[in-house]
């Protein structure tokens, strides 16, 4: 348990009446690292994060200030820059806000865990990822055996001038194995991840050492393998590269900053307008995309967003149709639009904006026997390896490291160098069948960037495998 190096009760106290409204919002994160490669242990860092956002309403407009001191006098001075630039920039503002839209919020959160992070130590985190890479060189082709683990713990306090008093914590790990192999000319890489909220318990030997056994030898067969086949066919896509379908084409046209502009200057705007809500078919019957900051183990879960907004489960697509958008509370009021609490930010320096949290495709009926069993001639891709997508996340193309052929509702043989294409409504429109929670994989990411200055933040994505029609299939 974090102690505050401050009281929140006298800092707040000073506060109130000098401004419409004001929050505290504190951060200490401590993190982790340790890799191996090829058997050798090649880092071992550690580093903490500590600091303060003062965030202030004055004039109708909200406006922030962040600093690393402490004390009374830093909190202070952080608070009076504050005012002073947002008294400046509220002239110009795109929108009149009041304190209701930042309503008190008492609460907690912490991680689901069984066993503390500080529990394990740096040796037998070590010892787990050298067995990783060993277990890898099923053969001398595989030339670069590589396992790594990010460990982070966070804790999170936001207080206001009306009351809200909420403390989270997290514990957020990112276990990443790789293993290369080459001959001649051609190499090939299969990869596998771990992201989530745990505790010291998913350090699993056993497991570390079965999927690491697993990509090695598929690394070499890969090598083996003719290249993917070219033309229109039948798309089946495993959990692991469904994360970054759903990511790319759903959770960031979602957005909605994009969708009023916020974000054009650098990473783009989105195809969907603000009239598409409740109308806009974006996929088939059978597409239903969840925003679930409450799902157990997922790398973004969370009780309350970064501007103290209390989050839940809302559907965002249902049977196929778009029904909300991805906007926190400034968003939704800007535009008029039914959003979720999703106001996040990468640490105590940034300002929260809207970003995706746990943004997944809820498990359909279909088995994976029943998906291939349907496909006459297509291909099976797993986990991604290249994406590419245009400023307004429509036409996208992502390729993949590992394929399998499927002729006459059979699995015939492994393709290397797999890539799919298309444009994101009639992509998801084409979806002919949702695979069972028994073909549900949680994946997530640490490294999704956006925003000035840039965040780069955590987001979770579970999801089912999914089997898509006559879709743009080539080798690469």
């Amino acid at each position: 348990m974090t102690t505050l190096p401050f009281s929140p009760e006298q800092e707040i106290k000073k506060l109130i009446g000098r401004c419409e409204w004001a929050s505290l919002r504190y951060l200490k994160e401590t993190s982790t690292y340790r890799q191996v490669r090829n058997d050798l242990p090649e880092k071992n860092e550690s580093m903490t994060d500590e600091g303060l956002m003062v965030e202030v309403l004055a004039n109708g407009h909200f406006g922030h200030s962040a600093t690393a001191d402490l004390s009374s006098d830093g909190i202070a001075r952080a608070f009076e820059k504050a005012m002073q630039t947002t008294q400046i920039t509220s002239q110009v503002k795109a929108f009149s806000f009041k304190s209701d839209d930042r309503p008190p919020v008492r609460g907690k959160f912490e991680s689901p865990r069984t066993k503390k992070l500080d529990s394990i130590s740096v040796a037998e985190i070590t010892d787990h990822l050298t067995a990783a890479t060993k277990a890898m060189a099923s053969s001398p082709l595989v030339v670069n055996r590589l396992a790594q683990a990010t460990l982070i713990e966070t804790d999170s306090f936001y207080f206001s001038t009306t009351g809200s008093d909420i403390h989270q914590n997290f514990n957020l790990i990112a276990i990443d194995f790789s293993a290369t192999a080459a001959e001649g000319s051609e190499n090939q890489t299969r990869s596998w991840s771990q992201t989530g909220q745990w505790g010291a318990e998913i350090f699993d030997r056993t497991r570390f050492v079965s999927e690491a056994t697993r990509i090695g030898k598929e690394s070499v067969a890969l090598l083996k393998a003719e290249n993917c086949p070219t033309g229109k066919m039948d798309l089946l896509l495993m959990p692991d590269q469904m994360m970054l379908q759903i990511h790319e084409s759903i959770g960031h046209p979602l957005e909605l900053d994009r969708i009023l502009g916020d974000e054009r200057n650098y990473a783009g705007w989105s195809f969907v307008q603000k009239e598409d809500f409740g109308k806009l078919q974006y996929g088939s019957k059978l597409m239903n995309i969840s925003f679930d900051p409450q799902q157990a183990h997922e790398f973004a879960s969370y009780e309350f967003d970064d501007s103290g907004i209390p989050a839940k489960k809302e559907f965002l697509i249902k049977a196929g149709v778009l029904q909300r958008g991805l906007g926190s509370q400034e968003s939704q009021r800007r535009s008029g639009l039914p959003g979720v609490a999703n106001s996040r930010a990468t640490s105590w320096n940034r300002a929260p904006i809207d970003r995706m949290a746990n943004i997944n495709l809820e498990p359909g009926e279909s088995t994976l026997e029943e998906m291939i069993a349907q496909v006459k001639h297509g291909i099976l891709m797993r986990t991604n390896r290249s994406w590419s997508i245009d400023d307004y996340r429509n036409k996208f193309q992502f390729g993949c490291e590992m394929g399998e052929l499927i002729e006459n509702g059979k699995i015939v043989k492994i393709v290397r160098n797999p890539n799919y294409r298309a444009i994101t409504v009639d992509f998801w429109n084409r979806l002919a069948a949702v695979g069972n929670l028994g073909t549900t994989g949680t994946y997530g990411t640490p490294y999704c960037g956006k925003g000035e200055p840039n965040q780069i933040i955590r987001v979770g994505h579970r999801s089912p495998a999914c089997l898509f029609r006559d879709i743009e299939v080539f080798g690469g």
